[in-house]
């Protein structure tokens, strides 16, 4: 009964994801957080792909379970030098996290490299942009999974120096 329940709302979620008229899902932007150190953009890079695993934050793990394939994520290195340094992609929707000890029920979601910014855009000119006050990033720092609009999305990779 609950494999067939999760199943339904997986059809549901998918459904739910794409435009009216239209099989054109509606692509959703993300910003994930890593330390550089345990799994850098140059490693996604590197990997080609990778699960996101290690997410124990309940909040950053319903954001995952939210993720659709295709949709968009800014990869934000969170120690050293605080900044986005890339954009990928979901390349498979969540699943439960390998790493997860037994009885836990910890999810992830696979993602592979898009682009790297041609200039990373560093934690302080995002807290000195006004229209970026408000974001997740600024208001919830130690979320490490977290959606963002559109127009903040291009924003940031605009200011990346990436189109």
């Amino acid at each position: 009964m609950g494999q067939q329940a999760d199943r339904v709302k997986e059809r549901e979620r998918e459904e739910s994801n794409i435009k009216e008229g239209s099989k054109k899902p509606m692509i959703q932007y993300w910003l994930m957080k890593t330390e550089p150190g345990e799994y850098s953009y140059e490693d996604l890079e590197r990997d080609g792909w990778t699960h996101w695993d290690g997410v124990r934050n309940h909040q950053a793990q319903n954001n995952m379970k939210q993720m659709a394939v295709g949709d968009e994520v800014l990869i934000y290195h969170s120690v050293g030098p605080k900044e986005i340094v890339g954009i990928a992609q979901v390349s498979k929707r969540s699943y439960p996290d390998p790493t997860a000890k037994p009885g836990e029920k910890w999810i992830v979601v696979d993602v592979k490299p898009l682009k790297k910014l041609a200039t990373p855009v560093k934690l302080a000119q995002i807290k000195a942009t006004p229209d970026l006050l408000e974001i997740p990033l600024v208001k919830q720092s130690r979320l490490s999974v977290m959606p963002l609009e559109k127009p903040i999305f291009d924003q940031l990779v605009q200011m990346g120096g990436s189109h």
